[in-house]
């Protein structure tokens, strides 16, 4: 499935992924570099999208890039789904078929992986990760550094008394979220209970 670059690109410019672990040369036909070849390569501009799934990793990441200059993009699937009323931070990447309806408020480096949705009026934090078929119901509060694992459902809230998930919490594959997460908790089963 194609991916649309958000950011608007220099005619000429060149794509490459950067992995500081071990790697191949060529990546889906496109050069792998390391991180300081990526900022010696001469270029006029850099951009980046940080794809890695674990959100404090990923913000660590997105700090040494802020620090060196580098700046973010967005990488959207072509049949991604936006509506009305939606704002987007910086450095998102949306799979294939992920909707996004109206009313939402999602923060910087938020990942939504393939077949994802997020409902009306929803507030979502800085360097959220839903992993594939993540369904987030309307009126819930996502707080920053959270991970939702695949097929994860999460209740919906009410108007003026969303439910919260709280910052740095983990919701289990599968689970069912039927209430508050505590932040730096993690959930899960059917209904999600914390994990002692």
């Amino acid at each position: 499935m194609p991916f649309v670059r958000t950011a608007p690109f220099v005619r000429g410019g060149r794509v490459v992924f950067v992995d500081d672990g071990a790697h191949p040369s060529v990546v889906n036909g496109h050069d792998c570099v390391d991180y300081q070849k990526f900022l010696t390569d001469a270029a006029s501009r850099k951009r980046i999208v940080v794809a890695i799934s674990d959100p404090h990793v990923r913000a660590r990441v997105a700090a040494k890039c802020v620090a060196d200059g580098v700046e973010f993009f967005e990488a959207r699937a072509e049949n991604v789904i936006v509506m009305d009323d939606v704002s987007i931070g910086e450095g998102a990447i949306l799979s294939p078929f992920v909707t996004i309806t109206s009313n939402v408020r999602i923060g910087r480096h938020y990942h939504a992986n393939l077949y994802s949705y997020v409902e009306h009026d929803c507030v979502i934090g800085d360097f959220v990760t839903f992993a594939p078929g993540v369904h987030c119901n309307g009126n819930v509060v996502i707080e920053d550094h959270v991970y939702v694992g695949a097929g994860a459902m999460i209740k919906q809230g009410k108007p003026g008394k969303p439910l919260v998930i709280g910052r740095g919490a983990v919701v289990g594959m599968g689970a069912v979220v039927t209430r508050d997460v505590p932040a730096g908790a993690t959930v899960v089963g059917n209904p999600a209970r914390a994990m002692r």
